[in-house]
């Protein structure tokens, strides 16, 4: 099960969202568009993470070069939603997706955008893995690396 939560404030990227929720940043989802091959796909990793293209391009069998972010003109285009506000399913076109591994741990509460950038859904990452399984098929893979590059603690 999911639910909508209304902050109250804007919430449209990871920092302000976990503000906004009294929630560590890595509680908190970013669902963003890649474009393989021309072709629509949806990486979806937690908190300020880095989603570093070698991995995606490993994951999808293609090269560094074949992967893009999409604009977020061409994200809204073909999700139905804004960046900053996008949630991980219920596009209007149904997108495969890789989930960086860090970001599913079994029975965690998580937050991911909510269709506006004044609302986040709410789910388990159990909930998230079990609608992404029956919608297009997901995959998960070790798709980050810390801002600076750092080591994760």
């Amino acid at each position: 099960m999911a639910r909508l939560v209304v902050p109250g404030v804007p919430t449209p990227t990871v920092p302000t969202a976990a503000a906004a929720l009294g929630v560590p940043v890595d509680a908190i989802l970013k669902s963003l568009v890649f474009l393989v091959q021309g072709v629509p796909r949806l990486a979806i990793a937690a908190g300020e993470d880095r989603v570093r293209y070698p991995a995606l391009a490993a994951a999808w069998g293609v090269t560094r070069r074949q992967v893009r972010m999409a604009s977020p003109d061409e994200a809204l285009a073909i999700t139905g939603y804004p960046v900053g506000a996008m949630p991980p399913f219920g596009h209007q076109r149904t997108l495969p997706a890789l989930v960086d591994a860090r970001c599913a741990p079994p029975g965690r509460t998580i937050y991911a955008g909510g269709g506006s950038r004044t609302a986040l859904l709410e789910l388990q990452t159990d909930e998230l893995l079990r609608v992404l399984g029956t919608a297009a098929g997901f995959a998960l893979a070790d798709l980050t690396q810390p801002p600076t590059g750092g080591t994760r603690s």
